[in-house]
């Protein structure tokens, strides 16, 4: 018991609730990110609601104002080119739903077998793929228009309020899109880089932790296991990183603010998707590397050819170099990186064609399958490969 009390006194204190709080707003005000994103959108949301609210209830007296602030809320999307896409679809989806109840009420009644159809309808037309998740409005549409047709006093009052449902969503949906490309359009193109960041580190960690082993002559089952179990992981992070650089690119479409941003963010996009293509390559080969490595017991090899493993893990240690720049990719600084990267990947060559050297001294027995060396050499000349052309690619943009 005693242990315990004392354990508990030595394990630091958490952040009490407010003190997370105040972090959380640090990091909104002080840099760009998911803090400040979230900040904004609600922000943004609360504004573009109010407007159209104004407008449905205090100006046009709209029976049902609500559909206006709630349709301006719904298309409030991370990019302005989602807004603008959401948009169109949810105007789509709700006058087609509006239009299914209108024409089976005025012509079956406000029966419960009418429901059932106009249920199943729009149903079917809210799978059309062309509506994207905004498919499900058109039955929701389609309801509240019944709602709408069985109180209404009159077939003119029907039509009427059917009408300004439609006139609602589009105000609501205009309001929106209107606040989101005018008040601070999110310009997401540096989460092209973070999704490139995320991938190199990973890599970079993982290279970082073969080389030091394959040095000394210490592999054992335990970290071939680790190491080949942390390669085959990292498909999550490429899929990250595919969906930031989309967003990077999306952002871009009708934001005004890329006319007035200094600097030209857009052009390295091209260089961040061969970047994330050769990451991606690389990761594949180094995870080809590490199940050779877990196939193979090392013991009776180690001290016959460590020459080899020494050389290799020179060059794997000049790969980790250029990660780590990698892992550090500024559109600001890529004028001093991509020069930087080139002069790495130089001296990597350097470490390559001393590693094929010894290759041909050491007379490996690179055709026997159990063992590593064949992949070994191969894998070498093909991560090489990989990172000379991302840092060509880099150095291109940054000479356009």
């Amino acid at each position: 018991m005693a242990g315990e009390v004392s354990e508990r006194r030595m394990r630091p204190a958490r952040p009490g609730r407010m003190a997370r709080v105040r972090q959380w707003w640090g990091r909104a005000l002080g840099s760009e990110g998911h803090e400040r994103t979230t900040v904004l959108l609600i922000v943004k949301g609360t504004l573009a609601a109010t407007i159209a609210w104004v407008i449905s209830y205090q100006l046009l007296h709209a029976q049902s104002p609500a559909f206006a602030p709630f349709s301006a809320v719904l298309i409030m999307q991370v990019t302005v080119y989602q807004s603008l896409l959401q948009a169109s679809r949810y105007v789509g989806a709700v006058v087609a739903g509006v239009a299914v109840q209108a024409a089976l009420g005025f012509l079956v009644g406000p029966e419960v077998l009418t429901f059932a159809l106009v249920a199943a309808v729009a149903l079917t037309i809210g799978r059309w793929p062309a509506l994207g998740s905004q498919g499900s409005q058109v039955a929701t549409a389609a309801f509240f228009a019944f709602s709408t047709y069985v109180s209404a006093t009159s077939p003119l009052d029907a039509s009427t309020q059917l009408g300004q449902i439609i006139l609602l969503v589009l105000i609501g949906c205009g309001v929106g899109v209107l606040v989101n490309v005018t008040v601070l359009p999110p310009l997401r193109y540096r989460s092209a880089e973070y999704g490139i960041r995320t991938l190199a580190h990973a890599l970079c960690d993982l290279v970082s932790d073969i080389y030091p082993v394959l040095r000394e002559g210490g592999l054992d089952e335990e970290s071939t296991g680790r190491w080949r179990s942390r390669a085959e992981q990292t498909g999550g992070l490429v899929a990250q990183a595919r969906t930031g650089l989309r967003m990077a690119r999306e952002s871009l479409h009708y934001n005004p603010r890329r006319l007035v941003r200094r600097g030209r963010p857009h052009t390295g996009f091209e260089g961040y998707a061969a970047v994330l293509e050769a990451l991606e390559r690389t990761l594949g080969q180094v995870a080809a590397l590490t199940r050779s490595l877990d196939r193979w017991s090392a013991d009776e090899d180690r001290h016959r050819y460590g020459d080899f493993l020494a050389s290799y893990a020179d060059f794997l240690e000049s790969l980790s170099r250029i990660t780590r720049v990698f892992a550090d990719l500024d559109e600001d600084r890529l004028g001093d990186q991509a020069p930087e990267l080139c002069q790495l990947a130089d001296e990597a060559q350097d470490y390559r064609r001393r590693l094929a050297e010894e290759a041909e001294r050491g007379e490996l027995p690179l055709a026997d399958p159990g063992r590593p060396y064949g992949v070994l050499v191969i894998e070498a000349a093909r991560l090489m490969e990989e990172f000379q052309y991302t840092c060509d690619v880099l150095q291109h943009h940054v000479d356009r």
